[in-house]
This record gives C-alpha cells, sequence and structure tokens, in this order.
C-alpha cells in the first residue's frame, strides 16, 4: 500500500471509566489512589481522579498497533504527558484517538504522528510511531 505524508486515518475513541482504571491498577500494580480516590485526588490539588498516564498512552500505542496490524508492526513508539485524563465517578470518558502519517520511508514504514484528547483537551504532546503497514 502506499500513503502519502499527510494522509488523515480515521478517528478512534476509547471509553475510560474507574472500573478501567481499578483493572490496570491491579493488572499493572499502581495502586496509586489519585486514579482511585477521589477525596484523596483532591486534596493533593487534582480536579478528581485521573487515568494512569501509562493507560492512555497504551490505548494510543493499540491505535497505531490495530491500524498497522498488530503490536509486532510497530518499530517505535513515544509520547510526552501533556494533561490527564479526569474520570469523575459513575461516567465514561473519551480518550480521542486520530493520525496523520507524517513520514513515509524506504522501507515501507511510515511515521504516525497522533493526537489524543480528552473532553476536547489534549493529553499527549509529541506523540508518534514508526510502524510497518501489514
Amino acid at each position: 500500500m502506499n500513503f502519502e505524508v499527510g494522509t488523515a486515518l480515521p478517528e478512534r475513541v476509547f471509553y475510560i471509566d474507574r472500573a478501567l482504571l481499578k483493572q490496570y491498577a491491579d493488572a499493572s500494580g499502581d495502586q496509586n489512589p489519585i486514579h482511585q480516590n477521589e477525596d484523596f485526588a483532591k486534596s493533593v490539588g487534582l480536579p478528581n481522579v485521573i487515568a494512569h498516564g501509562m493507560l492512555t498512552m497504551g490505548l494510543v500505542g493499540q491505535y497505531a498497533a490495530d491500524w498497522a496490524g498488530g503490536s509486532g508492526q510497530v518499530k517505535e513508539y513515544s509520547a510526552r504527558f501533556t494533561k490527564p485524563v479526569i474520570v469523575p465517578a459513575d461516567e465514561k470518558v473519551d480518550l480521542t484517538v486520530t493520525a496523520t502519517v507524517g513520514e513515509v520511508f524506504e522501507d515501507g514504514s511510515v511515521r504516525l504522528d497522533l493526537n489524543a484528547t480528552s473532553a476536547g483537551v489534549k493529553v499527549l504532546g509529541m506523540a508518534r510511531a514508526i510502524v510497518l503497514k501489514a
């Protein structure tokens, strides 16, 4: 397949709720109360419980892997955390991911410039993946 620089990829929305945060905390071992206890999160200056940064980054990486045809197609992936994903009780919040082809390499791989927002706020910066498209 041929891809051109500037090609926009389809949007994908992941939904994050407190149940997912609990599952991620149990799987990762990250039981930091800012991810599960609203009173604690607010006591340290956060607006509410926040999603684990690595959960957010992982879901964006999943977007790239799914588009490329599997995680084995991802050669590189990086991002910077810019804002947390805020997860109020009894709500599902969006993690909306889009991407644009930023570069096409001679070996057939492409650089995806990824964009991730939640409630319209950019939550990752400089998110990029180098993938081989299956």
